[in-house]
């Protein structure tokens, strides 16, 4: 496992371009644009105010710009940087932007979840759509970009609505058993929908595209539920992570659990790998020194550098007991990330300094993001994995 230098950051805002050769960050009101290979800066951006979210467009040719304080999205064009568009949602307020699947249209939400608006960037055109749910995870689009599924709120009851992406009309439209819809999510085949139910209710519906309900999931009753749903990439596992600080996979034939993952204080398995650093200072020999030393090579002399090794044998892990009397405890499986070959999982457990990640198109490498920096990490190819813990059984590994 290897790491590049870090780099400023702003608001954890870091992304991967969906074509896999570019990364976008954000420091305060600027945008950069890096070459993945190289990691140097092929565009910079200015916006009129402190960017708040980004988000690259399907095809990797646009990304935009939200300013939620303003009301604002700034759209930027890779291929052409002289050229840019501004959306400004006047007094409707601005609370969330997103791309539609096929990178010409861009869905903002207003204030309060009055509506969403569908900005057309070819033909300038307005659609709205009414009764969004200020939900965490209302909105979510299938991967081939013909279907938009939205968590709705009506007379105190969860709806769930289907629209077509084409014109923007509505093909279903039917409630959900749950309490208080906390997310939805399409499996990346288009086939099933996702739906879970507020962390007190341990509840995972799964719906077929025409509201039929598939099937039903609790693992546990009577205490904090689920946290956090990912989609493997292949649509075989629907990952659960849960506040009781362990990771359920089902399969996509029965929807039953297969398998669960933990994040024990102390690592004993010899499956699990386990990442250690190690800090050590460059040695450097004499003959290639100059006295005095260049003030380039004296920063070099004095800085250490970090490496990351393979454990073996029991691993003890530093856990925080979390607070129990405060609301939104830092407890549970808060992180789910599935590599693009579905054959591994990230997850993240408690409070980690690592406030988060984002994984590589290629799944060899992954980006880490704290509160004001980011950096690269490589990891090893799954042929030397395979080589070194057996063949591939088509399980995701954590």
């Amino acid at each position: 496992m290897n790491f590049s230098e870090s780099f400023k950051l702003s608001g954890l805002l870091c992304r991967f371009s969906p074509d896999g050769k570019y990364l976008a960050s954000c420091v305060q009101y600027r945008l950069v644009v890096r070459d993945v290979t190289t990691l140097q800066i092929l565009q910079l951006y200015t916006c009129v105010d402190q960017i708040q979210h980004i988000e690259w467009s399907a095809d990797s040719l646009f990304i935009l710009c939200a300013m939620y304080r303003r009301g604002l999205v700034q759209v930027w064009s890779l291929e052409q940087p002289e050229w840019h568009c501004k959306i400004d949602e006047g007094s409707a307020g601005l609370v969330a932007s997103c791309w539609s699947p096929d990178g010409r249209h861009i869905l903002n939400t207003t204030e309060f979840h009055l509506r969403i608006t569908v900005w057309s960037l070819c033909t300038k055109s307005v659609s709205y759509i009414k009764y969004p749910k200020a939900c965490p995870q209302g909105l979510t689009f299938t991967r081939d970009g013909r279907y938009l599924a939205l968590a709705e709120r009506r007379d105190c009851r969860d709806y769930v609505s289907i629209f077509v992406c084409s014109d923007w009309q509505l093909l279903r439209h039917f409630d959900t058993d749950t309490q208080d819809l906390t997310g939805i999510e399409w499996a990346p085949n288009g086939c099933v929908l996702a739906a879970w139910d507020t962390c007190l209710e341990y509840k995972v519906l799964l719906y077929s595209l025409d509201g039929r309900l598939l099937s039903a999931y609790c693992a546990y009753e009577w205490s904090l539920g689920i946290k956090s749903v990912a989609w493997s990439p292949s649509s075989q596992f629907l990952a659960i992570g849960s506040y009781d600080g362990k990771v359920r996979l089902l399969n996509h034939v029965t929807w039953k659990m297969i398998t669960e993952f933990g994040h024990p204080a102390t690592i004993n398995n010899p499956k699990t790998v386990v990442y250690k650093e190690a800090e050590k200072t460059p040695q450097l020999g004499l003959g290639h020194l100059s006295f005095p030393p260049p003030r380039a090579m004296a920063g070099a002399l004095s800085t250490s550098e970090s490496k990351y090794e393979i454990t073996s044998g029991p691993v003890s892990l530093q856990t925080l007991k979390p607070v129990a009397d405060r609301a939104n405890p830092r407890m549970g499986v808060g992180m789910l990330a599935f590599s693009s070959d579905s054959y591994f999982l990230a997850s993240r457990n408690g409070d980690f300094p690592v406030l988060g990640l984002c994984w590589h198109l290629r799944g060899d490498s992954l980006a880490l993001l704290s509160k004001d920096h980011f950096c690269l990490c490589f990891l090893e190819t799954k042929e030397k994995v395979g080589t070194a813990y057996g063949q591939r059984d088509g399980m995701p590994r954590t």
